[in-house]
């Protein structure tokens, strides 16, 4: 099974950068997707041989999921059956017969973390939500979780140990959720080689490579094969990621 993570910051600006292009050349059984920003009915994006699911945010234009499948599911469950965390569109699950496949955005904790407290709830939150379906099935989660979890993660750690992102608070709710049996896909396959998902619009970081980790595929009870980071794919602030399993 391949399956590809991509905040696309925007599915229909995104769509204007080559989008169909990417997703044909990926050819993923899942392709996840967050920050559609969008509403039922403002894009009519269909793929041959895939079905999709959408989580739209009640705020418009505002975070959002999508799933693409090539599988067909069990059952789709929107959010994580709290209403404080179930408005912005974050989250996706598919059961498949022998594993779950979760889409997630995670909220921000922005500037100057005031919004650190509710991202620590919901990190909580979603922690034990993955942990229930762990005990049930293999479970793969991708999305951009919105924390580089260690040094190596981000360009610049020391200048951003307070922000957002590089909290201490969030890096350790990033560890609980490991320890809960939980295993980041690409640091397990990678465990020295430095490289990014996202960079920000400001400065040219892209070029520079100025970036951040921040997109993952963290799984449990699944038998990796390869984790993989597209940075030469352009369209957004962020790049596709993937796990084959």
């Amino acid at each position: 099974m391949k399956l590809i993570s991509w905040n696309v910051n925007g599915l229909r600006a995104v769509v204007k950068k080559g989008f169909e292009e990417s997703f044909q050349a990926l050819d993923a059984d899942f392709f996840l997707l967050q920050e559609t920003k969008l509403q039922a009915g403002q894009i009519d994006l269909v793929f041959l041989g895939y079905q999709s699911y959408w989580n739209y945010a009640d705020k418009a234009g505002y975070a959002g999921t999508a799933i693409y499948t090539k599988h067909t599911p069990l059952s789709v469950a929107y959010g994580i059956g709290i209403d404080e965390f179930d408005h912005e569109g974050r989250v996706i699950t598919l059961e498949m017969p022998e594993f779950y496949v979760v889409c997630v955005y995670v909220p921000n904790s922005q500037d100057g973390l005031r919004r650190l407290e509710y991202r620590q709830r919901w990190d909580e939150a979603f922690s034990e939500y993955l942990a229930s379906l762990s005990k049930r099935k293999p479970v793969a989660v991708g999305g951009d979780f919105n924390v580089a979890h260690n040094e190596i993660d981000l360009k610049n750690p020391a200048t951003n140990h307070f922000n957002p992102g590089f909290s201490d608070e969030e890096r350790a709710d990033f560890s609980a959720l490991l320890e809960k049996g939980f295993e980041d896909s690409w640091r397990l396959l990678h465990p020295t080689e430095v490289k990014y998902s996202w960079w920000s619009y400001r400065m040219n970081a892209r070029e520079r490579n100025v970036g951040w980790r921040i997109d993952y595929f963290v799984t449990s009870g699944l038998n990796l094969k390869s984790a993989e980071i597209h940075n030469e794919i352009f369209g957004s602030d962020h790049c596709p990621v993937e796990v084959v399993f």
